[in-house]
């Protein structure tokens, strides 16, 4: 099943962003026909010498060879290409798939220049087939002349069951000069911490040392892209590019003492957020997005784990489909974390609703305004764990029969 095939989510923006050009940043896209579907499938992106680039991929012990080939081409720190393939992720296909890569990145290099180092590649759609080199390699000789294409163009060229094209923009200002960051992600299914999100490609003009870029970067992923998940599946692809043209005319930033470096890192947090949001809105069958705040943990990290158990439980999640106030549901969620909790300090709330404190059901209870919250297409969950100040957001969506109808149906 692919995007043209899927009804756009209920959750998605009503219009794709208006976003700007990032100097040094060129996108173009093909069709290589990695399935029977008449749409690009391959994006190409040439950043011009200087680029610098950091990363973070998947936890998956199963990674795909274009995973592997983005955590040895990251330590050099800088980048010429990107190339993204749509429809056949080549996860889990041995020596060919790694020769399909090596060919991929073969041509670009020799076509550009440039070293092999300075080339990603990612792919994303089945498991277990081989990508077909010869089909790539004739999309990347056409791709190589075609005129260069839109933000929303290369946004839905990446997508598989995606049913719109994400991106986000923000800015910032550095010693008197305007940076910008543009970001484009694909992602609906098999969505799930570490790191969650399916293929990310954030783009900035700023110039940045390609070390602190890779710090950067890790810390806005750590509450943006791991604080969401869909159906609690880590993909073998999953991968979150950044890549600094260094055009902008910035004073470059080396560490948290440079100029404009804590504007630059809450622009970059606000891009990846929004990002990794689009991820949930656009959830395989989602009608809810759905916060989980945990706070009273006895640690940050503990909180987080507690919203994730939340987040990810089947149970919870089609209670919420179902528009059903079942808070006992979140209870069982809590205790079977593995983390410190005391049930008789536990609060639960739906909306701005306090529906239990203190082990059980708030006294006179009225289920009525929980209903109506339950109803809209924005769900709140918050936990006070009353033991410590740690505390944790995730995002996460319901669980629907349209997510089991996409999955059951996805190789045909």
């Amino acid at each position: 099943m692919d995007a043209a095939m899927t009804d756009k989510s209920p959750l998605a923006p009503t219009s794709f962003p208006e976003l700007p050009e990032i100097a040094g940043v060129t996108l173009r896209t093909r069709r290589a026909g990695y399935k029977a579907w008449e749409r690009h499938d391959l994006t190409f992106v040439t950043l011009d010498e200087g680029t610098a680039v950091a990363g973070v991929t998947t936890q998956s012990k199963c990674p795909s060879p274009e995973v592997e080939l983005c955590r040895e081409h990251i330590k050099d720190g800088k980048a010429r290409a990107l190339v993204v393939n749509a429809g056949n992720s080549n996860a889990f296909t041995g020596s060919r798939g790694r020769a399909a890569v090596d060919a991929i990145v073969d041509k670009v290099a020799g076509t550009l220049g440039c070293a092999r180092e300075e080339v990603f590649v990612s792919s994303t759609g089945v498991i277990g087939v081989p990508l077909p080199a010869d089909k790539a390699e004739a999309a990347l000789d056409g791709v190589l002349d075609a005129e260069p294409c839109s933000w929303e163009q290369a946004a839905a060229t990446i997508m598989t069951t995606d049913t719109f094209p994400k991106a986000a923009y923000a800015s910032a200002v550095i010693g008197g000069t305007r940076i910008n960051l543009v970001g484009i992600v694909k992602g609906s299914g098999m969505i799930a911490p570490d790191m969650a999100t399916m293929l990310g490609y954030i783009f900035t003009d700023a110039e940045v040392a390609p070390e602190f870029l890779q710090e950067m970067l890790a810390q806005a992923n750590r509450s943006s892209f791991s604080c969401i998940t869909v159906d609690s599946d880590t993909s073998t692809s999953d991968t979150v590019l950044l890549f600094a043209t260094g055009k902008a005319g910035n004073h470059r930033i080396s560490g948290y003492h440079s100029d404009g470096a804590d504007a630059f890192q809450a622009a970059l947090d606000q891009v990846c957020l929004e990002l990794a949001q689009l991820v949930v809105r656009d959830g395989e069958g989602a009608t809810k997005f759905i916060s989980v705040a945990v706070e009273g943990a006895q640690s940050n990290e503990s909180a987080h784990k507690i919203a994730l158990s939340i987040a990810n439980s089947p149970l919870v999640k089609t209670a919420i489909a179902g528009e059903d106030a079942n808070w006992g549901r979140v209870v069982m969620a809590v205790g079977k974390a593995g983390e410190p909790a005391d049930r008789d300090r536990l609060s639960i709330r739906f909306g701005n609703t306090i529906v239990a404190e203190g082990g059980m059901v708030v006294e006179g209870y009225d289920e009525g305004p929980v209903a109506a919250h339950l109803k809209g297409k924005e769900v709140d969950i918050g936990v006070d764990l009353g033991l410590g100040e740690g505390r944790a957001t995730v995002w996460t969506c319901d669980l629907t029969h349209g997510y089991i109808s996409i999955n059951a149906d996805y190789r045909s």
